[in-house]
């Protein structure tokens, strides 16, 4: 039996106990919410857990938004040594039915209108035996205990006997498509990402605020919004309303004044086509993205428009937060940067040899924080954690100066005429010209049964489209193989919940239009 090691006590009760509990802690809407505070809900919470029976290393089904209520479940289910399993709210009833049978959790804490996502895990997931819900819906006392109730139950809120190594949470994986996985995650796995990256490149202190677009049931947001702010005694602005707009993140830097801001690429383009103020963030220390590669055209927009430098990184669930990233004073547009500490990277061709400098390979990183592995998912488990080594799925190059560049994910890379083609490499290309707001390539086959490299090209506001120029700028910077046969423009890419283009959805339509234009 390992040294007693709480997370939900580090992140909190620490603070309490060093005379800083009147410092806030959240803030969310017109609530704020101090560390004195927070403990008090997360202990109320936690006996309430205990009371419904729910016990050590079960799992407890958090289908919340960005708030309050999701901050104290996360941490309540900690505290017990249960495993908080947070999840996209916004996937329909059956798919959220799915995860619950599938992880056999005991409790499930929903919004209380969620009729249809109440019915569901009702009748669907045969291990749940308590049912909480959180805010306004029908008072019908036979589904289940409201929040306020749990919060104020008589029950045991001291924290369990874990260790560092117990279970403590699980992550759902952010694929688009497919049955997600479950990444299991340790006690430890926290703090050794807010002493790593948290610390190492972002230097967060107890006067920083943090303002991010990901969502904390995402690996990227619950550092962001959750374990980085409370890890040093900082505050966290949490936004329920999804998906965020930059109208919406304009007010909230207006009211708040965030000095860390965290965002995926895509909202980033968003934010540089928006009619909002360029003192927009003006209060940032720093601006980080991750979830998808940062295009050198789009850093460079963002730093001219707002006087802001993105940190961008790659991190992953499986490896709880960024494990390679750009440096403050010291970013590289279009490159991931450098390993964090604690992390070691090489590059491996299909036969597992490390390949030359500036040479296409995949990415393999081990880590102190990594998963455990997937639940249930044996043979997905055995290929991606491998001894000590994680084999990412992404393809990077690594230059002489030890510079860090993301090609794509494997599956995302085109061969196109018997050559390889990074769609990142194309994208960026054309989000070199002035019309272009966002850019997604992917590949289709012809009717002639040959893949074709299709672009989809989001238009900047108040710029028209200039396909043709597009077109002209990649056949002056690429070489012919790579340079997309055709353009389809969108008013929107399709995404996911946190952010990510959805390639599937695009390649389904690029082949419809091959085959249509015959």
């Amino acid at each position: 039996m390992g040294e007693h090691f709480n997370c939900s006590e580090w992140l909190v009760d620490r603070h309490v106990a060093g005379g800083n509990g009147a410092r806030t802690a959240l803030l969310s809407g017109d609530a704020t919410i101090t560390y004195d505070e927070l403990l008090d809900s997360v202990v109320g919470a936690a006996g309430g857990l205990r009371r419904l029976g729910v016990r050590a290393e079960e799992r407890v089904l958090i289908i919340l938004r960005d708030g309050p209520e999701l901050a104290v479940a996360i941490l309540a289910a900690m505290r017990i040594g249960a495993v908080a399993l947070p999840v996209n709210p916004l996937l329909p009833a059956r798919d959220l039915a799915a995860i619950a049978r599938d992880s056999r959790a005991r409790c499930a804490i929903v919004p209380g209108d969620s009729v249809a996502l109440i019915g569901a895990l009702t009748s669907e997931a045969p291990d749940l035996t308590a049912l909480v819900r959180v805010g306004a819906g029908p008072d019908d006392g036979a589904t289940g205990p409201r929040w306020a109730d749990v919060l104020a139950a008589d029950g045991d809120g001291g924290a369990d006997a874990t260790t560092a190594e117990s279970p403590c949470f699980w992550l759902c994986t952010s694929g688009t498509t497919g049955r997600p996985k479950l990444a299991m995650h340790r006690h430890a796995d926290v703090r050794i990402t807010c002493e790593g990256y948290a610390r190492e490149v972002l230097d967060i202190q107890p006067d920083d605020r943090h303002l991010s677009v990901a969502p904390m049931f995402h690996a990227y947001g619950f550092g962001n919004s959750l374990s980085f702010p409370l890890a040093v005694g900082a505050q966290a602005v949490l936004e329920p309303a999804r998906p965020p707009t930059p109208a919406l993140v304009a007010a909230l830097m207006d009211r708040h004044r965030p000095t860390l801001f965290f965002a995926v690429p895509t909202f980033y383009a968003a934010l540089v086509a928006a009619d909002i103020p360029d003192t927009t963030f003006a209060s940032l220390r720093h601006a980080v993205s991750a979830g998808e590669a940062l295009p050198a055209e789009m850093f460079l927009r963002f730093r001219e428009r707002f006087g802001v430098e993105i940190l961008d990184g790659i991190g992953s669930t499986e490896l709880t937060h960024i494990f390679i990233s750009n440096r403050p004073g010291h970013t590289v547009p279009g490159a991931s940067g450098t390993p964090v500490g604690g992390h070691m990277v090489r590059i491996l061709d299909d036969e597992g040899r490390a390949v030359p400098v500036d040479t296409p390979g995949q990415l393999w990183v081990s880590g102190a924080a990594a998963a455990t592995g997937y639940w249930c998912r044996s043979e997905e488990t055995r290929r991606t954690f491998v001894g000590e080594w994680i084999a990412t799925g992404d393809l990077y190059t690594v230059d002489a100066g030890g510079i860090y560049r993301h090609l794509g994910r494997r599956d995302d890379m085109l061969k196109v005429a018997g050559e390889w083609v990074s769609p990142a490499e194309v994208e960026s290309v054309m989000l070199g010209h002035a019309c272009v707001a966002e850019a997604a390539v992917v590949g289709a086959i012809a009717g002639d049964g040959l893949m074709r490299t299709v672009a989809f090209a989001v238009p900047r506001p108040g710029i028209p489209f200039d396909a043709d120029g597009v077109l002209d700028r990649c056949r002056a910077e690429l070489a012919g193989y790579k340079r997309p046969r055709r353009i389809i423009v969108m008013e929107t890419l399709p995404k996911t919940a946190t952010g990510k283009v959805i390639r599937a959805e695009l390649r389904r339509e690029a082949a419809r239009v091959l085959t249509e234009a015959g």
